[in-house]
């Protein structure tokens, strides 16, 4: 998959708040888009954008689209990403989060069928600076480099993003796999396509402390990836309080550190220490690490 310049976008919600917001400001950045859909409001412009009502009525008048975002209520995600495969968009970017997960499941087969590519649902979308921006991401935040970025964060993302630019440590591309419990493409997938990669020598990935993503990441890191890998946790070390009403209840707590398992965090620690990966503790680390195992 090859994001450039010259890809072919229709923003499906255009004339949402974001949808126009962002739609207006991809569109400034140098993405093509080629059209708007929104529903009633078809015949009309934003910013020379041509509005149309269905997706196929688009196509006819604009020729094949390579992707879509997809911005708007979320219980309506599913009908708008059906129109697209129906139209035979083979990349879909779910911008809007909370997807009921059970359209989730119904899209995730539809895609699987199709051989449709999905980012998200919850997706920033994706940016390879200076060339493409797809999303909501903040593109001064980025910069063109050889560090490829991978996020289940959305904002913290642009921040980490905005830290290796202030280091002079340029991106490969940024990708926002999306913050909704339930998402399409994975981080397997992304690390194989960044350790393929050519513009690419190093990859940060951006997860959770908690999540059964991160303990297939480190699995599939630590079979498959050569190139260096940095991990950063997103709340690992964040205090949680634990309150206590009666005695048994504070008595049961201590005993069962007498023989307890490894928490969820331990667990995913473990796992991408066994794949040999630099783990930073705090954001500002992370480029110092990235400097540390760049190619010379």
């Amino acid at each position: 998959m090859k994001w450039t310049p010259e890809s072919k976008i229709l923003i499906q919600g255009i004339t949402t708040p974001m949808g126009s917001s962002y739609g207006t400001r991809m569109k400034a950045y140098g993405t093509n888009i080629m059209a708007g859909i929104g529903v009633g409001s078809g015949g009309q412009l934003i910013d020379e954008i041509p509005i149309f009502d269905l997706v196929e009525d688009a196509i006819a008048q604009v020729g094949d689209i390579e992707t879509t975002l997809i911005f708007g209520d979320p219980y309506q995600v599913i009908d708008a990403a059906y129109e697209a495969i129906t139209a035979n968009i083979k990349q879909l970017v779910l911008i809007s989060g909370g997807v009921p997960p059970l359209d989730m499941v119904k899209l995730l087969k539809k895609a699987q069928e199709t051989n449709t590519f999905i980012l998200g649902s919850g997706s920033q979308g994706l940016i390879v600076p200076g060339k493409v921006w797809l999303g909501t991401s903040e593109p001064f935040c980025y910069t063109p480099g050889r560090v490829g970025l991978i996020s289940r964060s959305d904002r913290l993302t642009d921040e980490i993003a905005f830290r290796l630019s202030q280091a002079g440590l340029g991106q490969s591309i940024s990708v926002s796999l999306g913050t909704d419990s339930l998402i399409g493409s994975t981080f397997e997938q992304w690390l194989q396509i960044l350790e393929e990669d050519e513009e690419t020598d190093v990859i940060v990935l951006v997860g959770h402390p908690s999540g059964s993503a991160e303990i297939s990441a480190a699995e599939y890191i630590a079979s498959t990836i050569e190139k260096p890998v940095i991990v950063y946790l997103a709340g690992l070390h964040t205090p949680i309080d634990k309150k206590f009403d009666d005695a048994m209840s504070i008595m049961a707590n201590q005993l069962s550190y007498i023989d307890a398992k490894p928490s969820p965090e331990q667990q995913i620690l473990s796992r991408f220490q066994d794949a040999e990966v630099q783990i930073a503790d705090r954001v500002c680390e992370i480029p110092e690490w990235v400097k540390l195992v760049l190619p010379s």
